[in-house]
């Protein structure tokens, strides 16, 4: 029997699993995908908005309501937790303060705050003063440098200071004849020292004079170096862009943090979902995979759900507007979307505050507070209390909450 299954391979996952092998516990993580990290930025946001733009993340945490997941784990907490994952990735995946946002540049010339970003990000920080030249890849159809630098220039920095920017533009296939290459088509191909530099020898020809050279996020898939290759070739501080998914960098921490799960000797099954679980009274004795020779059951002494929210479908909605848990049944917060849809778009959303209740040790709980399964801890998105998308938590959430849910099955030991 193993010590912990852990259900979902999302960056809560991922982080949860990585944690319990550290302890030296035995573990499984299974998973119906890859997670959402492919979605992802590849930073780690903690708190960006509350409401307002957040510039000291772990001090905020400090304003939120009680029933928010950091306000739950504590600032003290958020902030171990994320500096344990960093110091886990290494300086070469995230670098960062969890104490202090960072603003950085987004694929529609925005301006978002996050904690830890990828070092080949961090010189696209945006102060007041700053000169950006956004060069895009003309077979690159999701990053608009025209629309990009535009938006920066007609932007105030959060300091208070102007930007200037300009766009400019190369021709450079990725793979002779392809029509429409994707994101990491690019990345791959930068893995090649070769194609790197004819890549930088482009740029340079067309950048001009900037404080940095701001490109879409394909430098590297596996080698992480490129864009210091690219900077050092181009004369120009370099930053990159995330883009729409696939999101090359959000790859990157999904490939380091899978291999590092591996490493640690957890048994990794993909492909196929958990349906439902059993128990002994309250005690959950096992979940069951629905594999390909039939329903299985996988059995541990502790189990840690994270399966993110709705957007995986961790949270279903009827056609009648009834909202449901479906492995384990869990208690919501809310069972009728029907009053929570709102029709301002970028009003607040509190559908999307709906998830689990959980206990200070992360178990979920009824709406009276009574823990439902004593050795099933619940992780990330799938949390009551966060709208993660309008305030830019849901990489915090995920991270403290699942390393929570480790070190309560491992009683604090690593």
């Amino acid at each position: 029997m193993k010590d912990a299954v852990v259900i979902g391979a999302g960056l809560a996952g991922l982080t949860a699993a990585l944690r319990l092998a550290r302890a030296g516990k035995s573990v499984t993580l299974v998973t119906k995908g890859p997670g959402g990290l492919h979605l992802s930025q590849g930073t780690v946001d903690i708190l960006g908005y509350a409401p307002d733009r957040v510039a000291a993340p772990l001090e905020a945490v400090g304003s939120l309501p009680a029933e928010h997941p950091h306000a739950s784990v504590g600032a003290e907490a958020v902030g171990g937790a994320v500096s344990w994952l960093a110091a886990e990735l290494g300086p070469d995946l995230l670098v960062g303060d969890p104490a202090r946002n960072v603003n950085l540049p987004t694929a529609v010339g925005s301006i978002r705050p996050t904690a830890l970003a990828q070092p080949s990000m961090m010189a696209g920080e945006v102060t007041g003063g700053k000169t950006f030249s956004v060069v895009g890849i003309k077979q690159i159809k999701d990053f608009p440098a025209d629309l990009i630098a535009g938006n920066l220039a007609r932007s105030t920095a959060p300091d208070g200071g102007a930007l200037t920017a300009r766009s400019a533009w190369i021709d450079l296939p990725a793979r002779k004849g392809e029509a429409d290459p994707t994101p990491l088509t690019y990345a791959r191909a930068m893995d090649d020292e070769a194609f790197a530099a004819t890549f930088a020898k482009a740029v340079a020809a067309v950048a001009g004079k900037a404080d940095v050279v701001a490109l879409p996020a394909v430098l590297g898939a596996k080698r992480l170096d490129v864009w210091r290759q690219v900077a050092e070739l181009i004369g120009t501080d370099v930053c990159e862009i995330p883009m729409p998914p696939p999101s090359v960098p959000g790859i990157r921490l999904y490939d380091a943090l899978l291999a590092k799960v591996r490493d640690a000797g957890v048994r990794f099954v993909q492909g196929s979902r958990i349906t439902g679980f059993e128990s002994d009274g309250d005690t959950v004795t096992s979940v069951t995979l629905a594999a390909a020779g039939g329903p299985r059951p996988l059995t541990a002494r502790s189990f840690v759900f994270a399966p993110g929210g709705f957007e995986s479908g961790a949270v279903d909605v009827d056609s009648k507007g009834g909202i449901t848990e479906p492995v384990f049944g869990l208690p919501l917060t809310a069972s009728d979307a029907t009053p929570l849809i709102q029709s301002v778009y970028w009003g607040p959303h509190p559908l999307f505050e709906v998830g689990v209740r959980t206990d200070a040790a992360g178990r979920p709980t009824d709406a009276g507070g009574a823990v439902v399964h004593p050795n099933l801890y619940v992780a990330g998105g799938l949390i009551a209390g966060a709208e993660r998308w309008r305030e830019k938590s849901g990489d915090g959430v995920a991270v403290a909450t699942a390393v929570r849910a480790a070190d309560q099955i491992t009683g604090g030991s690593r």
